[in-house]
Protein backbone atom coordinates (compact mmCIF):
# COMPACT_ATOMS: atom_id res chain seq x y z
CA UNK A 1 0.00 0.00 0.00
CA UNK A 2 1.70 3.12 -1.07
CA UNK A 3 2.02 5.81 2.64
CA UNK A 4 0.30 8.33 0.20
CA UNK A 5 -3.48 6.72 0.73
CA UNK A 6 -3.20 6.58 4.70
CA UNK A 7 -4.23 10.22 5.10
CA UNK A 8 -7.57 9.79 3.57
CA UNK A 9 -8.69 6.28 5.03
CA UNK A 10 -7.20 7.62 8.67
CA UNK A 11 -9.76 10.94 7.96
CA UNK A 12 -12.43 8.24 6.65
CA UNK A 13 -12.52 6.02 9.80
CA UNK A 14 -12.52 9.25 11.83
CA UNK A 15 -15.69 10.45 10.75
CA UNK A 16 -17.16 6.77 10.61
CA UNK A 17 -16.68 6.19 14.23
CA UNK A 18 -17.53 10.20 15.18
CA UNK A 19 -21.00 9.68 13.51
CA UNK A 20 -21.27 6.66 14.87
CA UNK A 21 -20.95 8.02 18.32
CA UNK A 22 -23.36 10.96 17.58
CA UNK A 23 -25.62 8.99 16.26
CA UNK A 24 -25.54 6.96 20.22
CA UNK A 25 -25.80 10.23 22.23
CA UNK A 26 -28.75 10.99 19.79
CA UNK A 27 -30.87 7.39 20.52
CA UNK A 28 -30.26 8.52 24.23
CA UNK A 29 -31.74 10.85 24.17
CA UNK A 30 -35.19 10.26 22.41
CA UNK A 31 -35.49 7.26 24.57
CA UNK A 32 -34.98 9.91 27.17
CA UNK A 33 -37.54 13.11 26.36
CA UNK A 34 -40.78 13.17 24.45
CA UNK A 35 -41.02 14.32 21.01
CA UNK A 36 -43.27 16.90 20.15
CA UNK A 37 -43.90 17.36 16.67
CA UNK A 38 -45.63 20.90 15.63
CA UNK A 39 -47.26 20.08 12.52
CA UNK A 40 -50.16 21.15 11.41
CA UNK A 41 -50.62 18.30 8.64
CA UNK A 42 -49.68 15.80 11.26
CA UNK A 43 -52.04 17.25 13.95
CA UNK A 44 -55.06 17.44 11.20
CA UNK A 45 -53.97 13.27 10.19
CA UNK A 46 -54.09 13.09 14.39
CA UNK A 47 -57.72 14.33 14.56
CA UNK A 48 -58.99 12.20 11.48
CA UNK A 49 -58.23 9.26 12.38
CA UNK A 50 -59.64 9.33 16.16
CA UNK A 51 -63.14 7.66 16.56
CA UNK A 52 -66.26 10.12 15.75
CA UNK A 53 -68.37 10.71 18.55
CA UNK A 54 -70.75 8.28 19.04
CA UNK A 55 -73.89 10.24 19.49
CA UNK A 56 -72.93 12.60 16.51
CA UNK A 57 -73.23 9.24 14.56
CA UNK A 58 -76.40 8.15 15.22
CA UNK A 59 -77.58 11.51 15.17
CA UNK A 60 -77.07 12.12 11.62
CA UNK A 61 -77.71 8.46 10.88
CA UNK A 62 -81.42 9.05 12.06
CA UNK A 63 -82.14 11.64 9.76
CA UNK A 64 -81.69 9.11 6.79
CA UNK A 65 -83.21 6.18 8.61
CA UNK A 66 -86.80 5.39 8.18
CA UNK A 67 -89.72 3.09 9.32
CA UNK A 68 -91.08 0.98 6.53
CA UNK A 69 -94.84 -0.66 6.81
CA UNK A 70 -95.99 -2.73 3.61
CA UNK A 71 -99.57 -3.12 3.62
CA UNK A 72 -102.41 -5.31 1.96
CA UNK A 73 -105.57 -6.87 2.99
CA UNK A 74 -104.70 -9.72 5.46
CA UNK A 75 -101.32 -8.12 7.19
CA UNK A 76 -98.91 -5.28 7.45
CA UNK A 77 -95.41 -5.79 7.25
CA UNK A 78 -92.90 -3.34 9.09
CA UNK A 79 -89.30 -3.13 8.34
CA UNK A 80 -86.60 0.02 8.30
CA UNK A 81 -84.92 1.77 5.37
CA UNK A 82 -82.16 3.88 4.84
CA UNK A 83 -81.66 6.84 2.00
CA UNK A 84 -78.27 5.83 0.16
CA UNK A 85 -78.80 8.20 -2.73
CA UNK A 86 -80.46 11.89 -3.71
CA UNK A 87 -83.09 10.47 -5.79
CA UNK A 88 -84.94 9.80 -2.82
CA UNK A 89 -84.14 5.98 -2.97
CA UNK A 90 -84.21 3.77 -0.01
CA UNK A 91 -82.91 0.34 0.32
CA UNK A 92 -84.34 -2.46 2.43
CA UNK A 93 -85.35 -5.94 2.79
CA UNK A 94 -87.14 -7.53 -0.46
CA UNK A 95 -89.30 -9.44 2.40
CA UNK A 96 -90.74 -5.89 4.12
CA UNK A 97 -92.11 -4.87 0.09
CA UNK A 98 -92.68 -8.18 -1.77
CA UNK A 99 -96.30 -8.60 -0.58
CA UNK A 100 -97.31 -5.03 -0.18
CA UNK A 101 -100.20 -3.63 -1.83
CA UNK A 102 -99.73 0.13 0.02
CA UNK A 103 -96.10 1.21 0.93
CA UNK A 104 -95.07 3.91 3.07
CA UNK A 105 -92.37 5.64 4.85
CA UNK A 106 -92.09 7.11 8.12
CA UNK A 107 -89.27 9.98 8.39
CA UNK A 108 -87.01 10.33 11.65
CA UNK A 109 -89.01 14.20 11.70
CA UNK A 110 -92.64 12.28 11.78
CA UNK A 111 -93.48 12.99 8.53
CA UNK A 112 -95.30 10.13 5.94
CA UNK A 113 -94.52 9.35 2.53
CA UNK A 114 -95.83 7.09 0.07
CA UNK A 115 -93.41 4.70 -1.76
CA UNK A 116 -92.56 2.50 -5.00
CA UNK A 117 -90.64 -0.26 -5.52
CA UNK A 118 -88.37 0.20 -8.27
CA UNK A 119 -86.31 -3.25 -7.76
CA UNK A 120 -86.39 -6.82 -5.58
CA UNK A 121 -83.82 -9.36 -5.46
CA UNK A 122 -85.33 -12.90 -6.77
CA UNK A 123 -82.92 -14.92 -4.28
CA UNK A 124 -81.20 -11.83 -3.03
CA UNK A 125 -83.57 -10.30 -0.02
CA UNK A 126 -82.96 -6.79 -1.01
CA UNK A 127 -85.08 -4.20 -3.07
CA UNK A 128 -84.98 -0.58 -3.17
CA UNK A 129 -88.23 1.51 -3.13
CA UNK A 130 -88.65 5.18 -3.92
CA UNK A 131 -89.90 8.22 -2.63
CA UNK A 132 -89.84 11.53 -4.76
CA UNK A 133 -90.43 14.26 -1.78
CA UNK A 134 -87.04 12.75 0.20
CA UNK A 135 -85.06 13.72 -3.35
CA UNK A 136 -81.60 15.78 -2.23
CA UNK A 137 -82.36 14.92 1.33
CA UNK A 138 -79.30 13.66 3.28
CA UNK A 139 -78.44 10.01 2.41
CA UNK A 140 -75.79 7.36 4.18
CA UNK A 141 -72.37 7.21 2.70
CA UNK A 142 -71.72 3.91 1.77
CA UNK A 143 -68.62 1.57 2.36
CA UNK A 144 -68.40 0.36 -0.81
CA UNK A 145 -64.00 -0.39 -1.35
CA UNK A 146 -63.51 -3.39 1.90
CA UNK A 147 -65.65 -5.73 4.01
CA UNK A 148 -65.94 -5.52 7.46
CA UNK A 149 -63.76 -8.07 9.86
CA UNK A 150 -64.30 -10.19 12.73
CA UNK A 151 -63.96 -7.81 15.80
CA UNK A 152 -64.92 -4.69 13.94
CA UNK A 153 -67.52 -2.56 16.17
CA UNK A 154 -71.01 -1.75 14.79
CA UNK A 155 -74.12 0.35 15.14
CA UNK A 156 -77.53 -1.24 13.66
CA UNK A 157 -80.28 1.08 13.38
CA UNK A 158 -84.29 0.11 12.42
CA UNK A 159 -87.64 0.06 13.82
CA UNK A 160 -87.90 -3.52 15.92
CA UNK A 161 -91.73 -3.70 16.90
CA UNK A 162 -92.38 -0.60 16.02
CA UNK A 163 -90.18 1.97 18.10
CA UNK A 164 -88.32 3.92 15.39
CA UNK A 165 -84.85 4.71 15.17
CA UNK A 166 -83.91 2.25 17.79
CA UNK A 167 -79.72 1.24 17.94
CA UNK A 168 -78.15 -0.96 19.05
CA UNK A 169 -74.20 -1.57 19.47
CA UNK A 170 -72.11 -4.84 18.70
CA UNK A 171 -69.07 -5.98 16.64
CA UNK A 172 -68.85 -8.22 13.83
CA UNK A 173 -68.77 -11.74 15.79
CA UNK A 174 -68.30 -13.76 12.56
CA UNK A 175 -67.98 -13.11 8.23
CA UNK A 176 -69.15 -15.29 5.36
CA UNK A 177 -71.76 -16.77 6.95
CA UNK A 178 -74.06 -19.20 4.43
CA UNK A 179 -77.93 -19.86 4.55
CA UNK A 180 -81.26 -19.90 3.21
CA UNK A 181 -84.43 -18.71 4.96
CA UNK A 182 -87.77 -18.14 3.07
CA UNK A 183 -86.73 -18.75 -0.24
CA UNK A 184 -84.08 -16.32 -0.16
CA UNK A 185 -80.24 -17.07 0.02
CA UNK A 186 -77.94 -14.89 2.49
CA UNK A 187 -74.51 -15.68 1.61
CA UNK A 188 -71.42 -13.86 2.47
CA UNK A 189 -73.22 -12.80 5.48
CA UNK A 190 -72.06 -10.67 8.24
CA UNK A 191 -72.63 -12.59 11.79
CA UNK A 192 -73.26 -9.24 14.38
CA UNK A 193 -73.76 -9.73 17.83
CA UNK A 194 -75.86 -6.33 18.14
CA UNK A 195 -79.57 -7.67 18.04
CA UNK A 196 -82.02 -7.79 15.30
CA UNK A 197 -85.48 -8.51 15.24
CA UNK A 198 -89.29 -8.14 13.71
CA UNK A 199 -88.57 -4.53 12.37
CA UNK A 200 -85.01 -4.34 12.09
CA UNK A 201 -85.02 -5.92 8.54
CA UNK A 202 -83.28 -3.59 6.26
CA UNK A 203 -82.14 -0.63 8.20
CA UNK A 204 -78.59 0.16 7.83
CA UNK A 205 -75.18 -1.49 10.01
CA UNK A 206 -72.61 1.20 10.18
CA UNK A 207 -69.44 1.00 10.95
CA UNK A 208 -68.66 2.37 14.85
CA UNK A 209 -65.40 4.27 13.58
CA UNK A 210 -66.28 5.54 9.94
CA UNK A 211 -70.24 5.84 10.41
CA UNK A 212 -70.71 4.21 6.87
CA UNK A 213 -73.15 1.67 6.12
CA UNK A 214 -71.47 -1.44 5.70
CA UNK A 215 -74.61 -3.78 5.45
CA UNK A 216 -78.19 -3.79 5.19
CA UNK A 217 -79.64 -5.89 8.94
CA UNK A 218 -81.96 -8.98 7.34
CA UNK A 219 -82.31 -11.67 10.06
CA UNK A 220 -81.83 -12.61 13.61
CA UNK A 221 -82.16 -15.57 15.71
CA UNK A 222 -85.34 -16.12 17.92
CA UNK A 223 -83.54 -15.58 20.93
CA UNK A 224 -82.06 -12.30 19.66
CA UNK A 225 -78.74 -12.79 20.32
CA UNK A 226 -77.17 -13.34 17.18
CA UNK A 227 -78.32 -11.04 14.00
CA UNK A 228 -77.04 -11.27 10.03
CA UNK A 229 -76.62 -8.62 7.55
CA UNK A 230 -76.15 -8.25 4.15
CA UNK A 231 -72.69 -6.69 2.79
CA UNK A 232 -73.74 -3.40 1.20
CA UNK A 233 -70.49 -4.00 -1.01
CA UNK A 234 -71.66 -7.48 -2.43
CA UNK A 235 -75.16 -5.88 -3.29
CA UNK A 236 -74.36 -2.03 -4.33
CA UNK A 237 -73.80 -2.58 -8.16
CA UNK A 238 -77.30 -3.90 -8.32
CA UNK A 239 -79.21 -1.49 -6.11
CA UNK A 240 -77.37 1.47 -8.18
CA UNK A 241 -78.38 -0.19 -11.57
CA UNK A 242 -82.18 -0.50 -10.33
CA UNK A 243 -82.11 3.32 -10.06
CA UNK A 244 -80.41 4.34 -12.53
CA UNK A 245 -83.32 2.33 -14.46
CA UNK A 246 -86.17 3.76 -12.85
CA UNK A 247 -88.03 6.57 -13.95
CA UNK A 248 -91.00 8.45 -11.67
CA UNK A 249 -93.88 8.35 -14.51
CA UNK A 250 -93.10 4.71 -14.89
CA UNK A 251 -93.92 4.47 -10.97
CA UNK A 252 -97.12 3.90 -8.98
CA UNK A 253 -97.22 5.52 -5.82
CA UNK A 254 -99.59 5.01 -3.29
CA UNK A 255 -101.69 7.94 -1.53
CA UNK A 256 -101.36 9.22 1.91
CA UNK A 257 -105.37 8.68 2.00
CA UNK A 258 -104.77 4.95 1.88
CA UNK A 259 -102.62 4.49 5.03
CA UNK A 260 -104.54 2.55 7.23
CA UNK A 261 -102.99 3.79 10.73
CA UNK A 262 -102.64 7.54 10.76
CA UNK A 263 -106.52 7.55 12.05
CA UNK A 264 -105.54 5.35 15.02
CA UNK A 265 -105.52 7.45 18.28
CA UNK A 266 -102.74 5.54 19.93
CA UNK A 267 -100.73 5.82 16.69
CA UNK A 268 -101.53 9.22 16.52
CA UNK A 269 -99.97 9.72 20.21
CA UNK A 270 -96.68 7.67 19.96
CA UNK A 271 -95.62 9.81 16.27
CA UNK A 272 -96.45 13.25 18.13
CA UNK A 273 -94.46 12.40 21.68
CA UNK A 274 -91.48 10.62 18.78
CA UNK A 275 -91.48 14.76 17.08
CA UNK A 276 -91.07 16.03 20.42
CA UNK A 277 -88.18 13.47 21.27
CA UNK A 278 -86.46 14.44 18.09
CA UNK A 279 -86.70 17.93 18.21
CA UNK A 280 -85.26 17.83 22.05
CA UNK A 281 -83.03 15.41 20.91
CA UNK A 282 -82.28 17.81 17.67
CA UNK A 283 -81.35 20.72 20.33
CA UNK A 284 -79.06 18.77 22.40
CA UNK A 285 -76.94 18.01 19.28
CA UNK A 286 -76.94 21.50 18.29
CA UNK A 287 -78.59 20.51 15.14
CA UNK A 288 -80.73 23.78 15.14
CA UNK A 289 -81.94 23.37 11.21
CA UNK A 290 -83.07 19.53 11.86
CA UNK A 291 -84.85 21.09 15.29
CA UNK A 292 -86.71 24.18 13.31
CA UNK A 293 -87.44 22.26 10.37
CA UNK A 294 -90.32 20.44 12.92
CA UNK A 295 -92.19 24.02 13.67
CA UNK A 296 -95.59 24.55 11.86
CA UNK A 297 -95.52 27.77 9.53
CA UNK A 298 -97.04 29.97 11.95
CA UNK A 299 -93.97 29.27 14.74
CA UNK A 300 -91.58 30.04 11.56
CA UNK A 301 -93.38 32.86 10.82
CA UNK A 302 -93.20 34.22 14.10
CA UNK A 303 -89.19 33.58 15.01
CA UNK A 304 -86.74 33.88 12.15
CA UNK A 305 -84.14 30.95 11.60
CA UNK A 306 -81.67 33.58 13.53
CA UNK A 307 -83.66 33.60 15.82
CA UNK A 308 -84.59 30.38 16.92
CA UNK A 309 -81.03 29.28 16.88
CA UNK A 310 -79.80 32.38 18.98
CA UNK A 311 -83.01 31.43 21.35
CA UNK A 312 -81.41 27.55 22.15
CA UNK A 313 -77.55 28.07 20.99
CA UNK A 314 -76.65 28.80 25.11
CA UNK A 315 -78.10 25.79 26.03
CA UNK A 316 -75.50 22.33 26.70
CA UNK A 317 -78.09 20.28 27.94
CA UNK A 318 -82.11 19.64 27.63
CA UNK A 319 -83.83 16.27 29.80
CA UNK A 320 -87.18 15.93 29.89
CA UNK A 321 -89.52 13.79 32.20
CA UNK A 322 -93.24 13.13 32.86
CA UNK A 323 -94.45 13.26 29.44
CA UNK A 324 -97.84 12.45 28.96
CA UNK A 325 -100.22 12.95 25.87
CA UNK A 326 -103.66 13.48 24.91
CA UNK A 327 -105.58 13.93 21.73
CA UNK A 328 -107.61 17.20 21.56
CA UNK A 329 -109.90 18.64 19.26
CA UNK A 330 -109.43 18.40 15.47
CA UNK A 331 -106.90 15.50 15.71
CA UNK A 332 -104.28 17.43 17.84
CA UNK A 333 -102.12 16.31 20.65
CA UNK A 334 -101.07 18.09 23.38
CA UNK A 335 -97.63 16.55 25.06
CA UNK A 336 -96.58 17.69 28.63
CA UNK A 337 -93.54 17.51 29.99
CA UNK A 338 -91.15 18.79 32.58
CA UNK A 339 -88.08 19.67 30.87
CA UNK A 340 -84.09 20.51 32.76
CA UNK A 341 -82.27 22.77 30.77
CA UNK A 342 -79.10 23.81 31.37
CA UNK A 343 -77.44 26.86 30.14
CA UNK A 344 -74.38 28.54 29.83
CA UNK A 345 -73.87 32.08 31.54
CA UNK A 346 -71.83 34.81 30.34
CA UNK A 347 -69.37 34.13 32.49
CA UNK A 348 -68.12 31.19 30.44
CA UNK A 349 -66.99 29.38 33.24
CA UNK A 350 -70.42 28.92 34.86
CA UNK A 351 -73.87 26.93 33.42
CA UNK A 352 -77.07 27.66 35.23
CA UNK A 353 -79.97 24.60 35.46
CA UNK A 354 -83.63 25.45 34.81
CA UNK A 355 -86.41 23.29 34.75
CA UNK A 356 -90.25 24.54 33.18
CA UNK A 357 -93.25 22.43 32.36
CA UNK A 358 -93.54 22.79 28.69
CA UNK A 359 -96.76 22.06 27.04
CA UNK A 360 -96.25 21.28 22.94
CA UNK A 361 -99.01 21.21 20.46
CA UNK A 362 -98.82 18.39 17.60
CA UNK A 363 -101.08 18.28 14.73
CA UNK A 364 -101.01 17.94 10.62
CA UNK A 365 -100.02 20.50 8.45
CA UNK A 366 -99.91 19.66 4.91
CA UNK A 367 -100.46 15.91 5.97
CA UNK A 368 -97.58 15.91 7.94
CA UNK A 369 -96.87 16.18 11.63
CA UNK A 370 -95.66 19.44 12.92
CA UNK A 371 -95.28 21.15 16.02
CA UNK A 372 -98.29 23.71 15.82
CA UNK A 373 -96.96 25.64 19.43
CA UNK A 374 -94.98 25.63 22.51
CA UNK A 375 -96.06 26.95 25.72
CA UNK A 376 -95.34 26.85 29.36
CA UNK A 377 -97.79 25.75 31.65
CA UNK A 378 -100.34 27.75 32.20
CA UNK A 379 -98.63 28.63 35.51
CA UNK A 380 -95.49 29.99 33.70
CA UNK A 381 -97.60 31.57 30.70
CA UNK A 382 -96.26 34.99 30.85
CA UNK A 383 -92.98 33.84 29.27
CA UNK A 384 -94.61 31.71 26.34
CA UNK A 385 -92.49 30.56 23.35
CA UNK A 386 -95.07 31.25 20.17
Amino acid sequence: MHRKQLGPIIVSVLLIAGGVFILLLMHDKWQSDSITVNNPAISKMDTVTQKLDLKSIIHTAEKSVVQIEGQNEQTTVTGSGFLYNEKGDIVTNAHVVNDADVIYVRTANGRIYPAAVIGTGEQTDIAVIRVPQLEGQQSLDVETEKKAETGDEVIALGSPHGFQNTVTLGIISGTERNFDVDGYQYKNAYQISAQITDGNSGGPLLNRETGKVIGINAVGTNDGTLGFSIPIEDVYKELSAWSKKAKNKDLVFGKTDDIGNTANTEQLIDDAEYVVDYFLESITMRDYVGAYTLLGSKMQAGASYPDFRERFIHYTKLEYADLSSDVIQNGKVQSTLSITAQRNMPDKDKTKEETFTYVFTIGHENDQLKILKINKSPSEQKNSIR
